[in-house]
């Protein structure tokens, strides 16, 4: 399959220097999202450049949200939870990440909605984010093979959803069933609104990031553990104006490893790491501690760590 029979990797002698990483991929989609939601224009900075925010940006184009980018910011007129589109045909890819908030957004918001992707996202299990929003009321069909994507979103009348009784939704296949009912479900909230998590909830550091940006966006969710969510009436989305996406926390931790091995170059002791900071929103942070623990130096600011070896050897 390869040319090269082996990759000869020479030890490392020293290392030093300034790197900024991209944004984080679930922060990215988190945020487009919401600030589509919100009203007014919401303006993104260090939004991550990948596959995932480009599908994600299209298709709120095509719901009629205005985006507008000018270098490291990204702008998004919201739609202030009512549609400008009644009806559209959005093309996924393969992220998770676009596909399943958006199932849950433009079920409560209302239209007709054909949701597909590239054949591998077809292979990716949703029927428990549908079977949630079924109980709701919602109308969804599956064009293809039942429990995945295609998907055909019919409209449906806010004031028929059912609300008065608890959304089940399981919490041990992916967290981004939750996810996807959290960000989606203030579209509904005339009333309080309660999710209760079947099942060991996996991911948890990853539904943190959800509701720590919710909160941005104006959703205080009340929580009771990991097994009940409270989306509280009256609910609306707030634009917070300039929102910033961190740097990716798991990219991070391989700086931070290489600042705690390594000896400094001349004029340059360790490795500073632009763009996410220990405040952090992201579980992954949690490796600055470690690194500690193993006898690294890392300080941090605002939005930036900084590594570097201190005992050593690391235990």
């Amino acid at each position: 399959m390869f040319s090269t029979p082996f990759l000869d990797l020479p030890p490392l002698v020293a290392a030093g220097g300034t790197v900024r990483l991209p944004g984080s991929k679930s922060i990215s989609n988190r945020v487009l999202l919401l600030a589509a939601l919100a009203s007014g224009t919401t303006a993104v900075h260090d939004l991550l450049d990948s596959d995932d925010t480009r599908v994600m940006l299209d298709a709120l184009a095509q719901l009629g949200c205005g985006v507008t980018r000018d270098g490291a910011t990204t702008r998004i007129e919201g739609l202030g939870g009512r549609l400008k589109t009644p009806s559209a045909q959005l093309f996924l890819g393969n992220a998770g990440t676009a596909m399943r908030p958006l199932t849950a957004a433009l079920a409560l918001l209302g239209g007709d909605f054909e949701l597909r992707g590239v054949p591998r996202m077809h292979e990716r299990p949703i029927g428990d984010l549908v079977d949630a929003l079924t109980q709701l009321g919602c109308r969804i069909d599956y064009l293809g093979n039942p429990g995945f994507p295609p998907l055909q979103i019919h409209p449906v009348e806010r004031g028929a959803l059912a609300l008065h009784a608890p959304i089940r939704v399981r919490g041990d296949v992916s967290s981004q069933f939750l996810t996807a009912l959290l960000l989606a479900l203030p579209l509904a909230a005339t009333r309080d609104i309660v999710i209760e998590v079947i099942g060991e909830l996996i991911s948890k550091p990853y539904i943190e990031i959800t509701l720590n940006l919710l909160e941005r966006f104006g959703i205080d969710v009340q929580r009771n553990g990991w097994e009940r969510f409270t989306i509280p009436a009256g609910s609306a989305y707030r634009s917070p104006g300039d929102i910033h996406v961190e740097a990716d926390a798991s990219s991070a931790s391989y700086f931070i490893a290489l600042g705690a091995i390594a000896t400094g170059v001349a004029g340059r002791n360790g490795i500073k790491i632009e763009g996410v900071g220990a405040d952090s929103i992201q579980g992954d942070i949690r490796f600055v501690e470690a690194a500690r623990h193993m006898g690294a130096e890392v300080t941090s600011g605002a939005n930036w760590l900084e590594s570097r070896r201190g005992a050593w050897p690391l235990k």
